[in-house]
């Protein structure tokens, strides 16, 4: 009999989540998980934050990303983004030194736009 902590499952912590690599889908990394931004009412996962660029933290630019748009690549023990680097580089982001203005809500509209994902409120 397997043991029940032995079993694969479909739920991760967050803080495991946190630090994990973001590769394409040939294995070459992006970046990592900075934080994960979830929904206070539904309890929903909305954004994971990419952290990518600098050098030990400075100049390191914080990408929001919908979570729809992740997918969690088992080979590489990472998660997934299939982008292209003109895509990134014009991607919404902001600088680690500053933070993103989650109360505005047309910030969070134009990101599900740029990623053609509609948004996790309903709408588009």
């Amino acid at each position: 009999m397997t043991d029940v902590l032995e079993r694969p499952h479909p739920l991760i912590a967050s803080d495991r989540v946190e630090g994990t690599a973001v590769r394409k889908p040939s294995g070459e990394r992006l970046g990592h998980i900075e934080r994960l931004m979830i929904d206070k009412i539904t309890g929903q996962v909305s954004y994971a934050i990419l952290s990518f660029g600098g050098f030990l933290g400075m100049g390191t630019n914080l990408l929001p990303l919908p979570w729809a748009r992740l997918k969690y690549n088992p080979k590489f023990e990472a998660y997934e983004l299939d982008i292209e680097e003109e895509e990134l580089r014009r991607a919404p982001s902001f600088r680690a030194d500053k933070d993103f203005d989650w109360g505005d809500r047309s910030q969070e509209a134009e990101l599900h736009r740029y990623y053609g994902i509609p948004p996790y409120w309903g709408g588009f």
